[in-house]
C-alpha cells in the first residue's frame, strides 16, 4: 500500500481547524530541540529514526509511546528518513502519513506565508 503523504499546507490547515495532530519527529534530539513543529493541537514526539529501525529488526522492541488509534504524521529534515520510518510503522499497523519535504519544506511554507 502506498504511504499516505501530507503537504505542509494540509498540515497547516489541520492546525488552523484545531484538529488534533500526532507528530513524530525522527531527527536527532539536538535538531528537534533547535526547531520542531508546534501548535496548540499538536502532540509532538521525538523518537530517533534508529529506534524505529530497531523495532523492525527486533519485533519485541515496540514503539510503545505511539498511538495505534490515531494518525501519526512522521517528519524528518527532508522526508527521506521519515518515509523509511513510516514504512516500518505502517507494517506494524500504525496509521501513518509522511510530511512531504519534511521540516525543510515546512519552514519554506511558513516563510512563503509571511511574504
Amino acid at each position: 500500500m502506498p504511504l499516505k503523504k501530507i503537504t505542509p499546507e494540509e498540515l497547516f490547515q489541520k492546525m488552523n481547524t484545531q484538529e488534533k495532530v500526532f507528530l513524530l519527529d525522527v531527527r536527532a534530539e539536538d535538531k528537534y530541540n533547535d526547531f520542531h513543529i508546534e501548535g496548540p493541537s499538536i502532540e509532538s514526539q521525538n523518537i530517533h529514526k534508529e529506534e524505529i529501525f530497531k523495532s523492525e529488526e527486533n519485533k519485541n522492541v515496540a514503539v510503545k509511546s505511539l498511538p495505534k488509534n490515531q494518525e501519526i504524521v512522521v517528519t524528518c529534515t527532508t522526508g527521506n528518513s521519515a518515509t523509511k520510518c513510516a514504512n516500518i510503522l505502517s507494517n506494524q499497523e500504525y496509521n501513518v502519513a509522511v510530511l512531504e519535504g519534511g521540516i525543510t519544506a515546512w519552514k519554506e511554507f511558513l516563510k512563503a506565508k509571511e511574504e
